[in-house]
C-alpha cells in the first residue's frame, strides 16, 4: 500500500468520526407535546388546567392551548427551552414563565403536562412518552352482510318471490 492511499483513507476516517461526534453533540430530534389538562388525584391533590397557555419556542408561537388541549413542537438537541404565557383563570392577567428542560436522548415523542410541571411535581407526574394508537383495519372476513343468512340474495324482493306477491 502506498503512502498516498493510506493518507486518503485516514483522512476519510477522520472526517466520518468528526461528523459522528458533531451529530452526538447536536443531538437527535424530538417531538414535544404540551398538555393543558387537569391532573386529578396525584398524591391526593388536584392540579387544574389553565384557562389559556400560549407556548413559544425559538421566538415562534407554536400553540395556544385552552383547557384539555394539546399542542406540539419539534426540537433538535437535549436542552429544550420554551416560554409560556399563562392565564390561570378567566379574567386574570397572563404571567410569563421561561422553561428549560433536559430531554432524554432515548425518547422521541415526549408529553409534558404543563399544570403538573409548573406545580413543581416530580418528573413521573408531568413527563410521559407519546405512544401513537394503531388502528386495526377490518379483514375481509369481518365485513357485514357476507355469509349472513339474512342477506338480500335469494327469493326476497325478486320477481315471482314471496315479497313480490308471486305465490
Amino acid at each position: 500500500m502506498n503512502k498516498k492511499g493510506l493518507v486518503i483513507r485516514l483522512t476519510a476516517l477522520a472526517v466520518v468520526i468528526a461528523i459522528a461526534a458533531t451529530m452526538m453533540v447536536i443531538g437527535r430530534g424530538h417531538t414535544i407535546y404540551f398538555d393543558n389538562k387537569t391532573v386529578e388525584n396525584y398524591q391526593g391533590n388536584e392540579y387544574k388546567a389553565f384557562e389559556r397557555v400560549v407556548v413559544t419556542v425559538k421566538d415562534e408561537e407554536v400553540a395556544k392551548l385552552g383547557k384539555r388541549e394539546r399542542g406540539m413542537a419539534t426540537w433538535i438537541g437535549q436542552n429544550f427551552k420554551m416560554t409560556l404565557e399563562i392565564t390561570e383563570k378567566k379574567g386574570d392577567e397572563p404571567r410569563t414563565e421561561e422553561i428549560a428542560i433536559q430531554l432524554p436522548y432515548s425518547v422521541d415523542g415526549i408529553v409534558i403536562n404543563l399544570p403538573a410541571y409548573l406545580a413543581d411535581l416530580p418528573e413521573d407526574a408531568w413527563f410521559s412518552e407519546f405512544v401513537p394508537m394503531v388502528e386495526e383495519e377490518p379483514g375481509e372476513e369481518d365485513l357485514p352482510g357476507e355469509g349472513d343468512e339474512f342477506s338480500l340474495e335469494g327469493d326476497m324482493g325478486l320477481e315471482g318471490g314471496p315479497a313480490a306477491g308471486g305465490i
